[in-house]
């Protein structure tokens, strides 16, 4: 049981945006409102009309963002507020991500050959078109007896859009993080006794099924070029942390 003050105020993050070990993660989540979407809430809904005029795929479901974040004695404390898809969007263009932080799941698969399996998504995403590990922020399915279930989150959404069951492939169960501008992203290693070839078909095999359609692609990657892909950011320092490992 991980036990820490639920006042520790934000930051304590290491500086930098490297990976760095993490010893547990501890995310509550509060009834009510968070303060950035009561105080941006017109021009949230403004700015989800151009998104939707833009992109009309996109659905405003609610999501667990992070009001308070902080690194304490290497446990993740932090404190959210469940929000719609559009107070999200909106806090994406703030500068330096003014008003929240956001907490996003990389559960990185590893395939038997040492490649890195990824996703290329969809048109219709809101990440159209970018390279990154299957995974998607935290919603009302993550919320365990008002906690966030990281490891839950992970497995959820790589079955989702991939067809992968993470209780396939060992892990350790270390977990591991970055952190910049105000987003923190969770990762924890999976290998798989599959080739990255199987994985790759596995995926495709669930692509020509799945009614939601979120990714338009999976690739293996084997080494840390950034521009291999076209990858969101978040991508590039676990890119250099395992080749680094692996070398």
């Amino acid at each position: 049981m991980i036990l820490v003050p639920e006042d520790v105020p934000s930051g304590g993050f290491p500086a930098g945006s490297g990976v760095f070990p993490v010893g547990g993660v501890r995310l509550r989540v509060l009834e009510g409102d968070h303060p950035f979407h009561l105080a941006s809430r017109e021009a949230a809904a403004a700015n989800w009309q151009a998104e939707i005029t833009a992109n009309p795929a996109l659905f405003n479901g609610r999501m667990v963002f992070q009001h308070r974040l902080s690194f304490f004695d290497g446990i993740v404390v932090g404190e959210g507020y469940l929000v719609p898809y559009s107070t999200f969007l909106w806090w994406r263009r703030q500068p330096g991500g003014a008003g929240g932080f956001h907490v996003f799941g990389f559960p990185v698969i590893v395939s038997a050959d040492g490649a890195l399996i990824a996703v290329r998504m969809a048109r219709h995403t809101a990440n159209a078109g970018q390279v990154y590990f299957a995974a998607g922020s935290l919603d009302p399915n993550d919320i365990v007896e008002g906690y966030c279930d990281i490891a839950g989150n992970m497995a959820r959404e790589v079955f989702e859009e991939t067809g992968l069951n993470l209780a396939e492939a060992e892990s350790d169960g270390r977990y591991f993080a970055t952190y910049s501008g105000r987003r923190l992203t969770i990762l924890r290693l999976f290998r798989f006794s599959l080739s990255s070839a199987e994985l790759l078909e596995r995926i495709a095999a669930h692509m020509a099924v799945d009614e939601e359609k979120e990714i338009a692609g999976a690739v293996a990657i084997h080494n840390a070029d950034p521009t291999a892909h076209p990858y969101n950011r978040a991508m590039f320092p676990v890119l250099d942390w395992f080749f680094a490992k692996t070398r």
